[in-house]
């Protein structure tokens, strides 16, 4: 009797728990709007650790999301040639970007909310990458570059009149500096030409895989896995066709190059970059510097915004994986940045920020969460900007800082 009284149990709660779904009357509009206003805003120490508190969804399994810009983190660093860590790089970021808020949001010097204006800005996750075949590696990351840059943006901003609200962007949290190659890959794709690149480094990244020394591989045989590398990933991007040469420059180079000369730079140029650099801004200031960049790749064609964060000097920025001292300061980077805003930013990353060897700081973190916020800023004003130009209504004014 007693077995049988037990085994009736489970049926007695399930039919009491719907007898409450099915009495429980509908919650009203005002009731939500209450409980969001009660529980719905999070203090910078408090919530899920997403960027700027932005609202998390898995865009690589939910292909239906609608977003205007989304960050994505790529937890990628066994491409690199001295200091691991960067897989670590976007939870690092995400952490530092915490007390940014869309309630404390506000950029006086761009005029605008980037969180609360036109543009729907959500934490599309990481990408599932796989730490022990670099070859797989890549090709996963190139298949979630394609599928994040073919997803739709929201009806308000694909009916827009202004076609650089058409395409969704992508800001990615690195990870190593290799993960620009598969960006490219799918940029080139999208858009049907090859990208410009705005490239912000201590390092040209642009070396040919056999300046690495090796014994071990034919340096004339393409396929070889080692190639796909930090430091040579704007090599292969160049020789399958994705930059667009002649359009395309470095900024805050201070690297040592490879052998007894300069034949580095020579490469460097014959693939069609420009030099900035660190030096350069004693002699031209930070308006030299921005008037370089813009007179290179103009406001119309289309920009890959690359930044390693080791342009910041390591005693700035420790938390990398090459520090070279004598780099910019965070605020020099940053008023650069705010400077080429005019530029069409099609895509960008925030690469190589290690926090293992920030030694409790979190310093690298925080100046690479500082510098995406003021990218999204740029990217969000350079849409207000294209709206002004043809009518469309967009929310907030733009202003010139410089």
């Amino acid at each position: 009797m007693f077995w049988a009284s037990l085994a009736l149990l489970p049926a007695i709660a399930l039919t009491h728990s719907t007898h409450h779904v099915e009495n429980q009357e509908p919650i009203s509009e005002s009731r939500l709007e209450e409980l969001e206003r009660k529980w719905g805003i999070d203090w910078g120490f408090s919530g899920v650790s997403t960027f700027a508190h932005l609202p998390h969804i898995r865009c690589l399994t939910h292909p239906e999301t609608k977003f205007d810009i989304g960050i994505v983190g790529a937890p990628f660093d066994t491409a690199v040639s001295y200091r691991p860590g960067a897989r670590f790089g976007p939870r690092a970021i995400r952490a530092g970007s915490s007390r940014q808020t869309s309630f404390r949001g506000y950029n006086p010097r761009a005029n605008l909310n980037p969180y609360t204006s036109w543009a729907n800005i959500v934490d599309c996750g990481d990408i599932p990458i796989t730490p022990f075949d670099n070859a797989l590696a890549l090709k996963q990351m190139s298949e979630a570059f394609q599928e994040l840059g073919a997803m739709s943006p929201p009806l308000k901003s694909s009916e827009s009149s202004t076609a650089y609200l058409h395409r969704p962007k992508l800001l990615t949290l690195g990870g190593d500096h290799s993960i620009a190659l598969p960006a490219l890959r799918s940029l080139k794709q999208i858009y049907g030409q090859p990208i410009a690149v705005v490239h912000f480094d201590a390092h040209l990244d642009t070396w040919h895989p056999a300046k690495y020394p090796s014994a071990w591989i034919d340096p004339d045989d393409v396929t070889t896995q080692s190639f796909f590398n930090h430091g040579s990933m704007f090599w292969i991007a160049a020789t399958e066709g994705l930059i667009a040469n002649g359009s395309s420059v470095h900024a805050g180079l201070r690297t040592r190059l490879s052998g007894d000369d300069a034949d580095d730079f020579v490469d460097d140029t014959q693939q069609g970059w420009v030099r900035i650099s660190t030096d350069d801004i004693d002699e031209i200031g930070v308006k030299g510097v921005i008037q370089s960049i813009m007179n290179r790749v103009g406001t119309e064609t289309p920009v890959y915004l690359s930044i390693d964060i080791d342009v910041i000097d390591p005693g700035l920025a420790p938390g990398t994986g090459t520090p070279e001292p004598g780099g910019w300061t965070t605020r020099e980077l940053i008023r650069i940045l705010r400077g080429i805003e005019g530029m069409n930013v099609i895509g960008a990353d925030i690469v190589e920020v290690s926090p293992a060897y920030d030694g409790g700081t979190e310093a690298t973190g925080l100046a690479a969460a500082q510098v995406a916020y003021e990218v999204l800023t740029s990217i969000v004003r350079k849409g207000l900007m294209e709206q002004a130009k043809i009518g469309d209504s967009g929310k907030g004014k733009v202003k010139d800082e410089l």
